[in-house]
């Protein structure tokens, strides 16, 4: 079943791409959650004009997430946690509080756009995330995980 999908969807794409998958996660889900439609030939004629029209703004777009994304180069992060013995911590770092700390350095992103290889952080030390401007602008990011004085 081939359609176009109206926002992002984790794993199978970005919106406007034309995508196939099987019936039933069409049919019984993307379609009723308003994340895609059909791709009818008119449907597909309509994509075209849409992206022909929108080629000139997507430059000016990936050209402010590349700035946003220089802004990173410079910064040395290092993001506090509580540690126990043998440099565990006691929870856990997130997408989420390495946003609220690039947020403070005033580098504005969302959560979501932010992938830490291998998930939550439990330990100490220096660790490697993906943070994705733009479809087509990802920034490697190296941050340090440092326990809190005691």
């Amino acid at each position: 079943m081939e359609l176009i999908l109206k926002k992002d969807v984790e794993n199978l794409g970005f919106a406007d791409d034309l995508v196939t998958v099987k019936s039933g996660y069409g049919r019984n889900f993307l379609i009723p959650q308003g994340f895609a439609v059909l791709a009818t030939p008119s449907a597909k004629k309509v994509l075209a004009e849409n992206l022909k029209q929108r080629a000139h703004k997507e430059k000016k777009m990936i050209d402010d997430a590349q700035k946003e994304a220089d802004k990173l180069n410079g910064i040395e992060l290092k993001i506090t946690a509580k540690a126990g013995e043998g440099d565990k911590l006691f929870g856990s770092v997130s997408n989420a509080d390495l946003a609220d700390a690039l947020a403070q350095e005033g580098v504005e992103i969302e959560k979501k756009f932010i992938n830490i290889a291998g998930g939550l952080i439990k330990r100490t030390g220096r660790y490697e995330a993906k943070i994705r401007f733009h479809r087509e602008v990802v920034a490697d990011f190296a941050f340090d995980v440092i326990a809190e004085a005691k």
